[in-house]
């Protein structure tokens, strides 16, 4: 049995919620690789952002968790990386069209926005919904598509 891993960030302002999902991801079977922050000083959000982006970019990780004050600035920041599909989630609904229809890599919270007990919702739902397929596929082709147009014009 292959154990899943998931790779966490966020700022400040996501601090306390990321600590507070870490040991519910731990329940619910995953192993958690948290790279910050460790307190809640103030830090800019696009350092984490992009850590996270670039290990599920890469591969090393299949799926990522962002979480900032809003969920806006990490969700920019993870969307700059080839292969990266990321979303705001604010209700579950959303988590599962997101993964449902667009086959998300990394899920970005609002720490400000955000309770606990919603975020964990957000996150079963999300970690449980299979993509899609069929005609969605057809259509994360063309992004794909268009990020290998957006690399070749930058060479």
């Amino acid at each position: 049995m292959s154990v899943e891993r998931i790779i966490i960030g966020a700022d400040h302002a996501g601090f306390q919620l990321k600590e507070a999902i870490k040991p519910y991801l731990a329940n619910l079977g995953w192993t958690v690789t948290d790279v910050g922050v460790g307190n809640p000083e103030p830090v800019d959000y696009p350092l984490y952002g992009a850590e996270v982006a670039a290990k599920v970019s890469s591969g090393e990780f299949p799926r990522g968790i962002l979480i900032c004050g809003s969920g806006v600035g990490m969700t920019v920041v993870a969307n700059k990386f080839p292969r990266i599909r990321a979303a705001l989630c604010l209700d579950e609904d959303t988590a599962r069209l997101s993964r449902l229809h667009n086959d998300v890599n990394i899920l970005c919270l609002a720490g400000r926005k955000t309770d606990p007990e919603t975020a964990k919702k957000i996150i079963e739902v999300w970690l449980k919904t299979a993509f899609e397929g069929g005609r969605h596929l057809r259509r994360i082709e063309k992004i794909r598509d268009i990020e290998e147009q957006i690399c070749h014009s930058r060479r």
